[in-house]
């Protein structure tokens, strides 16, 4: 790949601005899909948080789908010539909470754009800052900073990055199995087209994975589901996660957690059936 220089820096600054409104139906349908009773919640009831990601979605027309589904390259987001593309991971502070019923605003920034050698090529790093203000508010309600890495087709020859051991015990766990339903129905609540999490033929012999992909958010979302479940009166004041290593649908997986010395900042992790740690996450809490 040509070096990026300053073209792709050219896009950092550039923003796009989105409105929607929080309705019942997703939170229910989230809920179900998390094995949580999926009653829909009267106007007023706050969203967990991370929720805010079942609203202003990417709405592309179909035309506009590339191969992998995803929107072509280009639009808001830069023009990167790398055909995968991965949520590398996020940062967050609730400041106030969005509650069902509000109206809401996201004012997306593409915040630095970023070349990098990996072990397999070229590596592009975007960092979209989002903030999310509800309507009659004044005030940025959530902060988020989304990165996202580019990176070439893998190749034959391709040595993968020595895998990190999870810690070997936790105060808090819970299995999943990451069956295609699931991960069906997480595409539709997010309306996310990327055909790693769907299409068994285009992952395995395309982009030469052994299995359908786990959505990053949606182990992200098992974490602080977790918290939420062992603390439900807990508000979450600050969370930030880093994807460490794919899961597949292929095996089982599991979401762990522990309170730090505080009390208030909790470390949460994922790992594979083999022990091997494939998301590293904290949460702090008011």
């Amino acid at each position: 790949m040509n070096s990026p220089g300053n073209s792709l820096k050219q896009w950092i600054g550039r923003s796009e601005t989105v409105s929607d409104v929080v309705t019942p139906t997703p939170y229910a349908a989230l809920s179900a899909t998390l094995d949580r009773p999926a009653e829909r919640p009267a106007p007023g009831t706050p969203l967990p948080a991370l929720w805010h990601w079942l609203f202003f979605l990417p709405l592309h027309r179909q035309s506009e789908i590339g191969p992998d589904g995803h929107a072509k390259r280009g639009g808001f987001l830069p023009p990167i010539p790398l055909p995968r593309r991965m949520w590398a991971g996020s940062q967050f502070q609730f400041h106030e909470p969005v509650r069902v019923g509000d109206a809401v605003t996201r004012v997306s920034t593409i915040h630095d754009v970023t070349e990098k050698s990996g072990r397999t090529g070229p590596l592009v790093f975007v960092k979209v800052r989002h903030e999310i203000s509800r309507e009659g508010s004044g005030k940025v309600a959530i902060t988020e900073f989304h990165d996202i890495v580019y990176r070439e087709a893998a190749k034959p020859d391709d040595v993968a990055p020595p895998p990190k051991p999870a810690p070997k015990s936790s105060e808090w766990e819970k299995g999943w199995v990451p069956d295609d339903v699931l991960l069906f129905r997480y595409s539709a609540l997010t309306f996310n087209g990327h055909r790693i999490h769907y299409d068994r033929k285009y992952v395995t012999e395309t982009e030469g994975y052994p299995g359908l992909i786990v959505h990053g958010p949606l182990i992200a979302t098992l974490l602080l589901d977790l918290l939420r479940h062992k603390l439900p009166d807990a508000e979450v004041a600050e969370y930030r996660f880093k994807a460490v290593r794919p899961t597949f649908d292929i095996n089982t997986f599991s979401v762990h957690g522990e309170p730090e010395a505080d009390g208030k900042t909790f470390h949460l992790w994922a790992k594979d059936h083999e022990g091997w740690l494939t998301m590293d996450a904290t949460a702090v809490i008011r």
